[in-house]
């Protein structure tokens, strides 16, 4: 239980700490240092460098805390300057030999700044700051600290540290910002691809079917009535691709529609398809359970691929649609009679991008693809999806 309150009040302390930009914070940590700074029983805690002293506290002094405490105001927003006037305050007050006061720790704060946050130039500033750092430690050894070498050397060592964890902080935060660009970029790809296979479908599906009605509607313009039929099966086909492709351009410009294309049931498909002259038996084994959005989208794009290909390359010729439940899985089967046109000319005319796209949409729901030509020379597509593919 412990743990468990100890995780959630870590949870709201973050969630607090990203309520206000960084600035905000640093504007408080100026203000609580130069505070803490002018409280004598904190004095202790002070950083003192080559323990010079003898120089009674006065107004400069007051000066020289401000300049180390006030610039953490910019601290991410200006690291090199915050560093620059605080180092520069830290270095003049410890060679005067000033009283101990708290606000000489922000030195450190300043040196994990610059390594956290500053961008450019940071091999130069460090440079520089380990100059300053030689000609501060000359100073204390011309006016008599009794400071060993060696305990410069700690001091340094410290003051690098300061640094290096910053850098470090900086480095996990570009990794993280890195896979967060790579995670949208793989987001945007696997959406442009989601979006390109529903393309497919549509247009190769419904183009299909008002290209073969309007071919075959030049056989019947003796016949008004088969020419009605066949022009209002072109307009619905027309109208019903008109509908996916609004929702297609609707993901495009995130207007914030639905996530589920506007599709019918399989046996509207099945119907519209027989209007159009292909002969096609349904079969249905037993009743379906209600399926999740992303499996029923997927048994009826596989019905749609397979009957825009019965219908390109077999047109007039049997088909059978099947479609059943078995252990917690879906089982769906188009299969047509040999095709007028070679099962091996097929993705040349198509590109395979309809079977590809299923592939990628049924690997992705858990289930299995497999498409091929049969012994006697027909073709046929079948899926097996686990219902509790999507949710």
């Amino acid at each position: 239980m412990s743990g468990t309150w100890a995780g959630d009040r870590l949870r709201r302390l973050r969630e607090v700490w990203r309520v206000y930009d960084a600035t905000v914070w640093d504007r408080w940590l100026a203000v609580v240092s130069t505070g803490l700074a002018f409280v004598p029983a904190l004095s202790i805690m002070s950083v003192r460098f080559g323990d010079l002293s003898g120089r009674p506290a006065d107004a400069f002094q007051i000066v020289l805390i401000l300049a180390q405490t006030v610039p953490l105001a910019v601290r991410t927003r200006w690291p090199a300057a915050c560093l620059a006037i605080n180092g520069t305050a830290f270095a003049i007050h410890e060679t005067l030999g000033y009283p101990m006061q708290f606000g000489t720790v922000t030195v450190y704060i300043a040196l994990y700044s610059a390594g956290a946050h500053q961008e450019r130039f940071r091999r130069v500033i460090a440079a520089v700051a380990s100059a300053a750092y030689v000609v501060l430690c000359a100073a204390a050894v011309l006016l008599g600290s009794p400071v060993l070498q060696s305990e410069f050397l700690v001091f340094y060592l410290l003051f690098a540290a300061c640094w290096l964890g910053g850098a470090f902080v900086r480095g996990q935060r570009l990794q993280e910002a890195g896979r967060r660009r790579l995670a949208a970029e793989a987001a945007a790809a696997a959406e442009r691809a989601r979006i390109a296979r529903e393309l497919h479908d549509v247009v190769t599906h419904h183009v299909t079917a008002i290209v073969v009605q309007a071919d075959a509607t030049q056989f019947v313009a003796t016949s008004p009535e088969r020419v009605v039929t066949a022009l209002s099966t072109i307009g619905g086909a027309g109208r019903r691709a008109l509908a996916e492709l609004r929702y297609l351009l609707d993901v495009l410009e995130a207007t914030g529609e639905s996530a589920t294309p506007v599709v019918g049931n399989v046996r509207d498909l099945v119907e519209r398809a027989r209007s159009g002259g292909q002969p096609i038996e349904l079969v249905e084994d037993g009743d379906r359970p209600p399926l999740p959005v992303g499996v029923g989208l997927a048994v009826y794009r596989v019905v749609q691929e397979g009957l825009t290909n019965a219908v390109k390359y077999a047109e007039g010729r049997p088909t059978t649609v099947r479609i059943g439940c078995r252990d917690d899985r879906v089982e769906v089967e188009v299969t047509n009679a040999p095709a007028a046109v070679p099962v091996g000319a097929r993705s040349g005319l198509s590109g395979g991008r309809g079977l590809a796209g299923l592939r990628d949409r049924i690997g992705a729901l858990g289930g299995a693809l497999a498409a091929g030509e049969q012994p006697d020379g027909g073709f046929r597509v079948s899926a097996s999806i686990p219902v509790g593919g999507a949710e």
